[in-house]
């Protein structure tokens, strides 16, 4: 099993705080489905102030770079999800060019 550790801050607005965690209390099935299909087993969103942390546990042979861009064409409900999520995000000032949800590096594991 693999495993990813991302991060992205929501806009600083309690509204927008509110309408994220609302969506993602109701995620939408044809988006849960098309995570599993690429090999995402788990996948955990956690939030302090308005710094989200995200951890994935992958399948194996799951690969980052084709399985989730591979993701947003399997139901159009995917993109649509994703371009929605974006309304709600802002990158990490660490976050490189090409990225949304900045991937972290693993200092420590037990």
């Amino acid at each position: 099993m693999k495993d990813y550790a991302q991060t992205v801050n929501l806009q600083d607005d309690p509204e927008v705080i509110r309408q994220y965690e609302e969506y993602h209390a109701n995620v939408w099935p044809e988006v849960l489905s098309a995570l599993k299909e690429v090999g995402i087993i788990d996948m955990k969103i956690y939030r302090l102030g308005r710094r989200l942390f995200m951890f994935m546990q992958t399948k194996d042979d799951f690969d980052f770079n084709v399985d989730m861009p591979r993701y947003l064409t399997l139901h159009p409900r995917c993109q649509e999800w994703e371009d929605l999520m974006g309304t709600f995000q802002e990158k990490v000032p660490e976050a490189q060019p090409y990225e949304k949800w900045a991937i972290m590096n693993k200092v420590f594991e037990f």
